[in-house]
Order: structure tokens, then sequence, then C-alpha cells
């Protein structure tokens, strides 16, 4: 049995209505801020629950936008968690921002406990991490922001349809920025993000920014940027944005079935599950655990045809790129200790019930020789 990370052969397997909409889009010639993408916006706020949506060309423009439209620039500080992929410090380095790294709990998501001690006459955000769809402590994280004076920006890049207190991840700091590549639970065929936020003000200084500044064809309020969610794109994420429910309720599915039987049984004794809350709803980009003798679990279940992966062997804060920030090892010890135990399993929507069972017992084989 193979079973791949990738869905996408499976999502994509009848393209036939999606190509006929971008014909139209060819013929049209309306190639850049098309009307599709008004539709997607439109569409995609109302999914998330904020007031406004702006889509851009990733999610890592995302979230370097928002910083930028909330004046974060040189000499500014922002902190974030260091057990991240690589695009949320790089959305901050390229603001021209200083990154501060803290640690990250046992749910996998920054350290709420570790913020303030962060914080200095320089800082200018908070940047907090839903990794892997894990909603992070967003009640503790504004009490911080509104004691120190500081704007919060979600990266909720894995997080579409995460929820935390019955409020939707992206409607709860002053801006979020979203991730639409192919792996996500809701994609557009390429690189393509969302930047949502409840600011009429914010909403409109974006719309500018994405599209070099431009009022209108001959009029440029200030100089910026090009990115700008395509016409194409918007074609595919319009397609594909009403199946984001069912979508999650999948991937809540498998990973509730795979919980179950990790706490269960007799592999709760090499098995390190974070803890679930009812009041959170994690939507499992991706399926997280930290295991006993991970390098060796991960080899068998690649071997037994699992496409497992690690996710991440190094903490941003121990990688070249933050060399000149001064850390060392040490200075995080729980996102350093999960860096050396924690394995994803594939837990997307096209898993059958039988290909779940069988990375189940593959686990299970490894550590007590199938019985």
């Amino acid at each position: 049995m193979k079973i791949g990370y990738s869905y996408l052969d499976k999502q994509f397997a009848n393209p036939d209505p999606i190509l006929a909409d971008i014909k139209q889009v060819v013929l049209k010639g309306d190639f850049t801020l098309g009307e599709a993408v008004s539709e997607f916006e439109t569409r995609f706020a109302k999914l998330i629950g904020s007031k406004y949506a702006i889509g851009v060309g990733s999610g890592t423009d995302a979230l370097f936008l928002s910083l930028k439209a909330l004046g974060i620039g040189e000499g500014d500080e922002v902190i974030t968690a260091t057990n991240t992929f690589v695009a949320t410090a790089g959305a901050i380095e390229t603001a021209g921002a200083k990154i501060v790294f803290v640690d990250c709990n046992d749910k996998y998501v920054i350290d709420t406990d570790q913020i303030e001690k962060a914080i200095t006459s320089k800082t200018k955000a908070i940047l907090p991490v839903h990794f892997s769809g894990q909603p992070a402590n967003m009640n503790e994280i504004l009490r911080i922001a509104n004691k120190h004076g500081l704007k919060v920006v979600e990266d909720a890049c894995c997080a579409i349809d995460a929820e935390i207190d019955g409020q939707r991840c992206g409607t709860i700091g002053d801006l979020a920025g979203f991730s639409l590549h192919p792996l996500k639970n809701l994609n557009v065929w390429g690189d393509g993000g969302v930047i949502t936020t409840n600011s009429i003000e914010l909403y409109e200084q974006i719309k500018l920014m994405r599209n070099h500044g431009m009022v209108d064809r001959d009029t440029y309020a200030f100089y910026s940027y090009n990115s700008r969610l395509d016409t194409v794109h918007a074609v595919v994420g319009n397609h594909l944005i009403d199946d984001v429910k069912w979508i999650t309720e999948q991937r809540i599915k498998n990973a509730n079935t795979i919980d179950h039987a990790f706490l269960n049984t007799e592999l709760r004794e090499f098995i390190n599950l974070p803890e679930r809350s009812s009041s959170e709803r994690n939507v499992y980009h991706m399926y997280m655990f930290l295991a006993k003798d991970r390098d060796q679990l991960h080899k068998h279940l690649i071997n037994c045809g699992i496409s497992a992966k690690i996710h991440y062997p190094t903490p941003l804060h121990l990688q070249p790129a933050s060399l000149k920030l001064g850390y060392k090892l040490g200075d995080f010890p729980l996102a350093e200790k999960q860096a050396k135990s924690i394995i994803t399993l594939p837990v997307h929507q096209h898993l059958e019930d039988s290909e779940v069972q069988y990375m189940i017992e593959k686990v299970r084989e490894f550590y007590l020789g199938g019985s």
C-alpha cells in the first residue's frame, strides 16, 4: 500500500469544470485582479468570518504585507515561535524588522508564558503561528498585546477553518495571513495567499499596497509592491472553497481515529500526543506527534509505503539564517527536544478508512512487533 502526503492527484482527478472557467478568463483576457478575485475575496471573508479579505501572491506575502501595513520595519522587533516554517521568520526579516524567537509549548504553538520576557522597547508586534492547524492561545496573546500596546498578526497559513473558543482563526488579531499553497486545506493550484482583517483602514491600505500603490491606472498613492492573487488562481479557489467544511471534517475524523488508537492501546507508552481541547478546533493541516526512536520509525513507515515526514528537524533559531541573531543550542529547550522526536503522518481528506488503519498497524508493528 502507498499512502502519500500529497493528495492532489485525487483532488484534481476531474479538472474539466475548473479548466472550462479558466478558458473563459483566457478568452476575456481578465488575468489581473479580475472578477473571480473579487468573488473569491468575498467568499473567503464569509468563510473565515472577517469583514474583509485581500488576495495576494502567497502566504508569505500575506504576512509580509500585514507587517508593512502596520508600519513595522527597520529598528522594530517582532516576536514569534522558533518551531515554525521559515516563511514566518522570513516575512519579519524582509519587512526590515528583527526576529525575536520564543519557545513553543506542548501543543507545538507559541508559549505565551515566554512572550513578556521577550518584549523590549523596540517590540512592535507578536506574530503567533497556528502551527499545523492548532490554534495558538489567542486570549492570552491579546491580553499581553493590549497591556504593552502591541499589534498582533496571526500566521494562519495552516489554519483555514480553525477556531478557538468559537472564534475563527484569522479574525482575532489586527491582521492574519493565510496560504493557498497546493498542500493547504484550500488551495489554488499554485502559490496564493489571503490577508483578513476587520479594519476598513487596513483593508483599503493593503488593497493599494498589493498593487503598486495604484489608486487608478494613472494615479499612485505611494510606491509599493506587486503581490496580487491571479485571476486564474482565484477561479480554482472559487471551485474548491465550498469543500472546505467537508475537508476539515474528514481531517478531524482521520485524526480522531489515530488519536484513539494511540491513546487507548499499548502504543501510548511510545507516543506522546498534544493535549486536545474541546474549545479548540484543530484543522490538522498536519497530524503531528512525538515518537520514541523517531528516526527509526520514520524509516520503517517509508519502507511500508507511508509518506511520513519530519516537520522540522532544526528549529529556526539554530538555522544558518539566524546566526546574526545570536541564539544558541539550549535557548529554547522544548522546541529543540520536540525537533528530535516529532513526526507527521498523512491525515488528508482523501484517505480511505483502510489506509488510516494501515498507518496505525504499521506504527504498532514497529513498536510492538505487530502484536
